[in-house]
């Protein structure tokens, strides 16, 4: 592996199991900062599709994809993710997975709410149960699949901070580099029983969206208030 920019960031090999629109944008995102990236899927032709979509050097099988990354995005649904991660538990052994997926569902009033029982209970967690030697991060799940499409993404004159959480530092050594070779500063939330935070804020975010909203409407910096000082 070998640094690639001024930032000293390094060349890495990533396995993308899955073949759509997060799979694309973020594959996408690694391509241009110079990694080296193949695509997996159950589908072969899906998957040579999503590699000709984000410019990735290869494309094959789910595991085919899990042997060549040293980092593995997981970026299928998310009440598919565990069961994924479990049939293909002994390829994960020792390697980062990041896991982007958001657990939500229709509510009866239109709005989507988490699938999972919320608190501490998490896709993230639930990936750790079923590849219980992988080294789990959750992250890259915050933004809508457009954002990462742009190089270096940056707004109000900063650039984009990823939250991500993991309990393993292996991983969050994995995690920081990919973040900042995208150009974006890496956020650290804690630990991977903080991982459902990071879901709920995800769907949250959605169903903003989904209304016409915007949720950064809602979180305004409290520097930003006349004569703010801090608690």
């Amino acid at each position: 592996m070998t640094f690639h920019d001024a930032n000293g960031s390094r060349t890495m090999r990533i396995g993308i199991l899955g073949t759509g629109a997060m799979s694309a944008a973020l594959g996408g995102a690694w391509v241009r900062a110079g990694h080296e990236v193949m695509v997996g899927g159950r589908n072969a032709a899906s998957a040579a599709a999503a590699a000709a979509r984000t410019g990735a050097a290869a494309h094959g099988g789910l595991a085919e994809a899990v042997r060549y990354g040293e980092a593995i995005l997981l970026a299928v649904p998310a009440d598919a993710a565990p069961q994924l991660a479990g049939e293909l538990a002994a390829e994960l052994a020792g390697r980062t997975v990041l896991d982007c997926t958001v657990p939500m569902r229709p509510s009866s009033d239109g709005g989507p709410v988490l699938s999972t029982a919320g608190g501490t209970d998490s896709a993230a967690l639930r990936l750790a149960v079923a590849a219980p030697h992988a080294r789990v991060a959750k992250v890259f799940g915050i933004c809508h699949e457009s954002i990462w499409t742009l190089p270096q993404p940056a707004f109000e004159g900063a650039p984009l901070a990823v939250p991500y959480c993991t309990d393993a530092p292996a991983a969050e050594v994995v995690t920081r580099e990919l973040i900042t070779s995208m150009g974006c500063t890496p956020l650290p939330c804690g630990g991977l029983e903080r991982a459902g935070l990071l879901e709920a804020a995800a769907v949250f975010a959605v169903g903003v969206w989904w209304s016409g909203s915007e949720a950064r409407h809602a979180f305004p910096a409290p520097a930003l208030a006349p004569g703010a000082v801090d608690d």
